[in-house]
């Protein structure tokens, strides 16, 4: 199930690998010799080389660095060839080199590790070309990365409610209606749109960091100039008998985070957002934009909801959400992973004997554009 994707890239000859902090029946991938050697460079033949991940090796002990000399010999002697030490990388080079003073790690293995590093760098030019080349370093952000970024933001959307049970579909919704109102924590945040390992490690906050468009500028770009669109990042319980409005669009989510800061045990949406979904959706058609790196638990806000877009980490360009939106282009996109009802049946996956999710892999709804002169995608 899981080395499919191991197998292509390495015999298409991928160049590096990193082990993970994981464990496989108890031994740590670090210290893992028979898939690291065994069988990622013996069957499976890869050629290039294996680093390990941030401070990896220290964690083949518990409590982490309580044996260093031990984790150095048993990550080299496994199949690291490369290693990511962040801080005291003299107590590595010390370590390593007492270890193959006493033969506890063969010089063949080192041989071997270097050979592997320096193939791969002949064979990216690095000793003819040791810079990098900064030629097109003007081009990065430029206006066609950007409308790149906005079709890939407009096909990864995924449909996965259009209309409740009996009513015709509310997406795509029209441009020239009176009164939108937009809600939420994520409708106007790019770095909320960008997720974690965006400007900083855990990603950041607001509209200061990075050129971009917001979900809430694309939609106010985006609708017709009588249109009246207003912001309520978080309206009262009371908001919507205070005045007539045609529809809601609900933009909430998960914040930013990366790696360990991204453990949950119970993958809900962080308040206000509940709350938000209920105020806005209570008395008028809503739609609910979910703003995630995967799925969280929106089971029970389903049957309040008219239609709901995952809109996973759309990054820089929210226009491609509006471009979807309202009809300019359909909606296309697949789930490329289950989305449970509850996290009690995790872990959940497309052919287990008791699947039951709340949308299946490979669901996605699709609408059709409204007639205009946009392009095709290509």
């Amino acid at each position: 199930m899981h080395m499919a994707a191991y197998v292509n890239s390495v015999a298409k000859g991928i160049a590096t690998i990193m082990a993970s902090y994981s464990s496989i029946n108890g031994v740590k991938m670090h210290a893992h010799k028979q898939l690291l050697t065994d069988y990622l460079k013996g069957k499976l033949g890869f050629k290039g080389f294996i680093i390990s991940d941030w401070e990896g090796i220290d964690r083949i002990t518990s409590p982490a660095h309580s044996n260093y000399s031990y984790s150095i010999q048993a990550s080299i002697n496994a199949g690291i060839d490369m290693v990511m030490v962040p801080y005291n990388y003299t107590e590595f080079y010390d370590g390593l080199i007492d270890l193959v003073k006493k033969k506890a790690i063969p010089m063949s293995r080192i041989d071997d590790a270097v050979s592997r590093i320096l193939r791969v760098k002949f064979a990216m030019g690095l000793f003819e070309n040791p810079l990098g080349d900064y030629s097109l370093i003007n081009e990065v952000g430029s206006q066609k990365h950007r409308e790149l970024a906005r079709q890939a933001v407009r096909k990864s959307l995924v449909l996965l409610k259009n209309g409740k049970p009996g009513n015709p579909p509310i997406l795509p919704l029209p441009k020239n209606a009176g009164k939108i109102v937009v809600a939420g924590s994520h409708a106007n945040n790019l770095g909320y749109q960008c997720g974690g390992w965006t400007i900083e490690w855990q990603g950041v906050s607001g509209n200061n960091w990075t050129a971009g468009t917001t979900i809430l500028d694309g939609i106010k770009a985006t609708v017709d100039k009588r249109t009246k669109v207003v912001y309520k990042k978080k309206p009262s319980d009371t908001y919507s008998s205070k005045g007539k409005m045609d529809y809601g669009i609900v933009v909430v989510g998960e914040v930013p985070y990366a790696e360990t800061n991204g453990d949950s045990q119970n993958l809900t949406i962080p308040a206000p957002g509940p709350a938000v979904i209920e105020n806005v959706c209570k008395e008028t058609k809503c739609v609910v934009i979910i703003v995630s790196g995967r799925p969280v638990v929106i089971e029970p806000y389903v049957d309040k909801i008219d239609a709901l877009v995952a809109a996973w980490l759309p990054g820089s360009e929210g226009q491609g959400v509006a471009d979807v939106l309202f009809g300019d282009y359909g909606f296309t996109g697949k789930l490329a992973r289950t989305w449970f009802k509850r996290v009690d049946q995790l872990p959940m996956n497309y052919g287990d004997p008791k699947y039951d999710p709340l949308f299946p892999f490979g669901f996605g709804l699709e609408t059709k554009p409204i007639p205009s002169t946009k392009k095709p995608e290509l």
